[in-house]
């Protein structure tokens, strides 16, 4: 045994998480290792035939108020915390018949889970850990005597270690520490955020932030960048809950845009007709609502079939093969949908690179939550924008009023627009965007951009004129100038959509009632950058 391999006489485990318990436990019996345990976990493993102390036994105390009260003693911490080559240390364990834990083995109770399933503040509160996390945080410290696990993936690779050289080395210690640290960091991190929302405080003077490792990721934007994606283990169907059907592994640039994809067909009421959304680049580059999910796919498509090559494909509805058949026409890189009928999934089999998701479910576009973006030093953090079109008092400011079509299509292009980078301009018609703007500097530019791809749309579809023509136009904040609504004009807009707000208003409304257009403010500006 070498010098830095620590050898296990004794284990403390208690567990609420059961899974591989026995046979890790027996393992360790068999190699003789003491198992000192707690309630059900003592339980299970006496049931098992597993010779267990009761942590009572070894304290002297029984548990006591309902249990809160059980491991928090110096014949437990002692036997954790006691540094082994210090002399003191081993006076004071002999002085107080204190003996060492050399392995630490908890999980703690399910507080995360127990809030996702919608439990009362009481049930809450007792579902939180406190001796656990104790005993975690002393193992964690004094790694250099004592390994600690937290994750059941753990069981197996300390196993091997400890058959393999009798013992744990030091840098599976120090691994295990870390994992224990992040667990507890998590787990506090999961409780404040808990209390800040039950006491409606959107901004406390601090906030944590946990994740656990889904995937570490072959690198970020570019191949020069490290990169990892963590769960955030809330329920939100989307890219973090879904399952991979086919296809290799998702890049770092396939999780963002997948994920923007899919937050813009949410905004779509699969109960009110299939949609489709195509983006790239975060950018959608094609939306459409259709009588099925193939014929939105085409609409969305004719947008801008040029930026689509390779882009990522999001539906609202369940994938079936008429859909599956058409995308795969070209070179998509995913599919996202909430799920996928037996056809579609072998059609979509037929590429094998391409990555079919499915999530089980629409998230809410409505539903609250945060959003957060790192700055050099710090944190961004914001409510998610969730505010939903159909939900909006729209003002007709406008001599002519917007028919019943256009009002239509206005609302179709503002859900658009919503999910554009801005500055954002989406010229829509008949449920279909025909024309987008993202991400410039002046909204002028974005108008005039969204009308060259429709220009470019039409001369790949061998159209006489661009689909802007009669179209409606949606800007994702107001119209500082009369310039950005001329523009639109000019490339065929007779009806806007807008937040309105600018203190220039008057003159983009006498330009729209000069043109015939018709205009209704929304009161709400969708930013996104």
């Amino acid at each position: 045994m070498t010098r830095d391999v620590r050898s296990i006489s004794r284990a403390l485990i208690s567990v609420s998480d059961k899974t591989g318990l026995v046979a890790f436990a027996s393992r360790l019996a068999a190699r003789g290792v003491e198992l000192v345990s707690t309630g059900g976990t003592r339980k299970a493993l006496a049931d098992a035939g597993l010779p267990v102390k009761d942590v009572a036994d070894l304290t002297g105390f029984p548990e006591m108020m309902d249990g809160r009260v059980k491991t928090l003693h110096p014949k437990v911490h002692g036997g954790i915390l006691a540094v082994r080559a210090d002399a003191a240390h081993q006076a004071s364990m002999a002085e107080h018949g204190i003996a060492p834990i050399d392995l630490v083995v908890v999980n703690l109770y399910p507080f995360e889970a127990t809030v996702a399933s919608g439990a009362d503040y009481d049930t809450c509160i007792e579902n939180i850990d406190i001796g656990g996390p104790a005993m975690i945080r002393a193992a964690a410290k004094n790694h250099g005597d004592v390994a600690v696990i937290v994750d059941v993936a753990d069981y197996e690779p300390v196993l091997a270690e400890v058959e393999a050289s009798g013992g744990t080395t030091l840098a599976t210690r120090r691994r295990l520490a870390q994992a224990a640290y992040a667990r507890t960091a998590a787990y506090d991190a999961a409780i404040s955020t808990w209390f800040a929302a039950a006491n409606e405080t959107f901004a406390p003077p601090r906030r944590a932030f946990a994740g656990d490792l889904a995937e570490e990721l072959r690198y970020g934007e570019n191949p020069h960048q490290k990169a990892a994606f963590y769960a955030g283990g809330t329920a939100r169907p989307g890219v973090a809950t879904a399952r991979q059907l086919q296809g290799k592994a998702l890049s770092y640039n396939n999780l963002n845009d997948t994920d923007a994809a899919f937050e813009a067909v949410a905004e779509f009421d699969p109960a009110r007709a299939p949609a489709v959304v195509i983006v790239k680049h975060a950018n959608p580059c094609g939306v459409a609502e259709g009588a099925s999910l193939v014929d939105a796919y085409r609409k969305a498509l004719a947008c801008d079939p040029t930026s689509a090559f390779g882009g990522i494909v999001a539906l609202n509805r369940t994938l079936d093969a008429d859909a599956a058949k058409a995308i795969v026409e070209i070179f998509t890189e995913v599919i996202v949908a909430p799920d996928a009928t037996e056809e579609a999934i072998a059609i979509v089999g037929s590429k094998k690179n391409l990555r079919l998701l499915v999530t089980g479910g629409l998230p809410d576009p409505r539903a609250g939550g945060l959003t957060v973006k790192s700055l050099a030093g710090g944190l961004l953090v914001q409510g998610r924008d969730n505010a939903v079109v159909d939900d909006m008092e729209l003002k007709v400011v406008t001599k002519r009023a917007p028919t019943a079509a256009e009002l239509a299509d206005m609302a179709f292009a503002f859900r658009v627009a919503k999910h554009v980078k801005s500055n954002a301009i989406v010229y829509a018609k008949d449920l279909a965007t025909v024309g987008i703007g993202a991400g410039q500097m002046s909204r002028v530019d974005s108008a005039r951009i969204a009308a060259r791809k429709a220009i470019d749309a039409a001369e790949v579809a061998g159209l006489a004129a661009p689909l802007t023509r009669g179209c409606v136009v949606a800007s994702d904040a107001f119209f500082p100038f009369a310039d950005g609504l001329m523009t639109a004009i000019e490339a065929g807009a007779k009806a806007v959509i807008q937040p309105g707000g600018s203190i220039r208003d008057a003159d983009v409304i006498a330009a729209a009632d000069a043109a015939g257009v018709a205009m209704v403010f929304t009161g709400v500006r969708h930013f996104r950058h």
